[in-house]
Order: structure tokens, then C-alpha cells, then sequence
């Protein structure tokens, strides 16, 4: 089989997984403990005005019928309105509204993660025993072992309150607040960013600002985790027999390094990449608390707290498609990486 009927082949293997996992996810909506009836009707309720919610909203219907009305909503893209938290407001809007602030700050976690966390590992793999080796060891364990709702009451507390590093950080650029969500209304038109950059520009580094330290929180772990592996996968790719094969015909250094070591070293991070872009941007519920972020991480705990059932099963849908989506693309990128993926022996 090529490299790309076996993507083709993962691909089509998607389907069945995103109607399993809606499946478990409508089973533990409606088995489960949440009641948006008694939510909605609060406790001074009298039981003829439940069974009167409970009628209006289907759920006096049988299992089976209320399945096949979930999975063909979730699979329309129907997905409903809120029923507790902003009643007769579509899902789609309250998902629009707090989506690009978890956006914002997955993009930033992730560009943290990539681009500090893997150079360094892929540095530290190619000095190893030295100095800059077990510093950068040594700070990946840090930054792995540290929990991320014990980093973020640190910034918080040295950040947030007054003092020569609070003070230091508002008052970097234009004051801002570390707890809050970031402004970041400029990318509703982001070609101002071109046309009227003296506009746009200052608003982009005050949201760069405000989003940073949850940044460094929730792609602090990813960051050393990345370290760890790449660092690992180069010393390996390293002493393996091609490249001692390419240093003895007289390759220089720097092809074998591009050449060989990088890419094929990538291929063990590809997983972990992947795996963990999906993580940031999902968003961290704790992570968004802390700092009052208020993105989809927020939305959906809110919803499993209130009970807000369309709210809760359309949020699930969206996560069971991107980590789907990135799945996908972690196979993509194995068959542009690794050209042996799909052959068989």
C-alpha cells in the first residue's frame, strides 16, 4: 500500500471514531447525572411545571428517538441553543464569542512549545555533556514537573499585585491587567494590521501582553515535554549507522545535521506535537480561571455545571472533531516525513 492510500485509509477510519465518541458523549449526557430541568426550573419548582419543561424539551421521549435527534443534530451541524446559561441563544454564538479568546492563547502556548522547547532539545542533543546540556535538561524537568494551576497562582501573585515585578510588568507599554480576557477585537479585521498598522499594531502587542504569562502557564509543560524528547530523538538519530555511514564518506556536518538528524528526529515528536496542539488549544479550564480568561475551557465547565445539555454536547462534538482533525494530521505529516509510513513488508 502507497504512503497515501494508507492516509486515505486513516481518514476514512475517522468516521466511525467521531460516531463512537458522539455516542459515549450522548450516553453520558442523558445517563448521566446532569438535570437541566431542575436547573432550568430552580428549586422552588412544583413537579407539574417539570414534567411541563421536561415535555417541552423532548427528554420525556424514549432513549432511542432522543439518540437519533442528537446524532442527526451534532451531524447537520444543528447544534442547538443554550438552555440554561443564555437561553434561546444559539450554541454557534456563544461558541464564536469565547472561541478566539482560547484560540489566542492556544496559539501563543503552542508557538512557546514549538519554538523554545524543541530548538533546545534539538540543541542540547547535539552538545551532549556540556553545560548548556544539563541546563537545558535540567530546565526541561523543571518546567515538566511544575503543575500548571501552581504556576499560574505564582504569576499571578507576582504579576498581579503590587510589587518591583507587578509593577514592572503593567507598566510595561500601555498598562494593562494580568487577570482578564485579552482585547483582542483587532482580528475581526485583521488586513488592518497591513493598511492601518499606527491603528491596529499597539492593540496587537497589548493582546500579546495580556495573554503572554497564561502562555508561558499553559505551554510551560509542553515546552519541557518537547525538550525531553527532542534532545532524546537526536542523540539517538545521531549514533545510528547512516549517519556514521555519511561522516565516514566525508558529508559535512551541516548536511548530516539538516539532512538526517532533524528530520528523522522529528519523527518521534510528531505525535507529541500533535497531541499537545490539540491540548492547548482546547484551552485549560484552571488555566482560564486563573486568569479570568473566560474562553471555551470556561464555557464548557460553566455548561457542565449548569447542566446546559445542547451547550455541553455540541462543545464535545467540536473537541471529538479536532482531536480527530489532529489526528489526521499527525498521519499527514508522518507520510511527508517519514516516506517508509504505508509500506508494508
Amino acid at each position: 500500500m502507497s504512503r497515501w492510500g494508507y492516509f486515505l485509509r486513516r481518514v476514512l477510519l475517522a468516521v466511525p471514531v467521531v460516531v463512537f465518541g458522539t455516542t459515549i458523549t450522548f450516553l453520558i449526557l442523558r445517563v448521566g447525572p446532569l438535570d437541566p430541568v431542575s436547573a432550568i426550573l430552580g428549586p422552588t419548582g412544583s413537579p407539574q411545571a417539570y414534567d411541563q419543561i421536561q415535555e417541552n424539551l423532548g427528554l420525556d421521549e424514549p432513549l432511542w428517538i432522543q439518540y437519533i435527534q442528537f446524532m442527526t443534530d451534532l451531524f447537520t451541524f444543528n447544534l442547538g441553543q443554550s438552555w440554561v446559561i443564555n437561553p434561546d441563544t444559539d450554541a454557534y454564538d456563544l461558541i464564536l464569542l469565547f472561541a478566539p479568546r482560547t484560540i489566542w492563547l492556544g496559539f501563543w502556548s503552542v508557538l512557546i512549545a514549538l519554538f523554545v522547547g524543541i530548538p533546545l532539545g534539538f540543541y542540547a542533543g547535539l552538545h551532549p555533556n556540556t553545560l548548556p546540556d544539563y541546563a537545558a535538561s535540567f530546565g526541561g524537568i523543571v518546567w515538566r514537573a511544575m503543575p500548571n494551576f501552581w504556576l499560574a497562582i505564582i504569576l499571578v501573585g507576582m504579576l498581579g499585585i503590587s510589587g518591583p515585578f507587578g509593577d514592572a510588568w503593567v507598566n510595561l507599554g500601555r498598562q494593562t491587567s494580568i487577570i482578564g480576557p485579552p482585547n483582542i477585537a483587532f482580528l475581526s479585521q485583521p488586513l488592518r494590521l497591513v493598511t492601518a498598522p499606527g491603528d491596529t499594531w499597539p492593540n496587537l502587542l497589548i493582546a500579546i501582553k495580556q495573554i503572554a504569562p497564561a502562555a508561558i502557564v499553559l505551554g510551560s509543560a509542553s515546552m519541557g515535554n518537547e525538550m525531553r524528547i527532542g534532545r532524546t530523538a537526536v542523540l539517538e538519530t545521531i549514533n545510528s549507522n547512516y549517519v556514521e555511514t555519511a561522516r565516514a564518506k566525508g558529508v559535512p556536518r551541516r548536511s548530516i545535521v539538516w539532512k538526517h538528524v532533524f528530520r528523522n528526529a522529528l519523527i518521534p515528536l510528531v505525535p507529541v506535537i500533535t497531541g499537545e496542539a490539540f491540548l492547548l488549544i482546547g484551552g485549560s479550564v484552571i488555566v482560564e480561571t486563573i486568569f479570568g480568561i473566560n474562553g471555551i475551557g470556561y464555557l464548557f465547565f460553566q455548561a457542565a455545571v449548569q447542566s446546559d445539555l445542547p451547550l455541553v454536547g455540541s462543545l464535545m462534538f467540536i473537541f471529538i472533531l479536532l482531536l480527530v482533525v489532529v489526528n489526521i494530521l499527525q498521519d499527514f505529516l508522518y507520510t511527508i516525513i517519514d516516506p517508509r509510513v504505508g509500506y508494508e513488508r
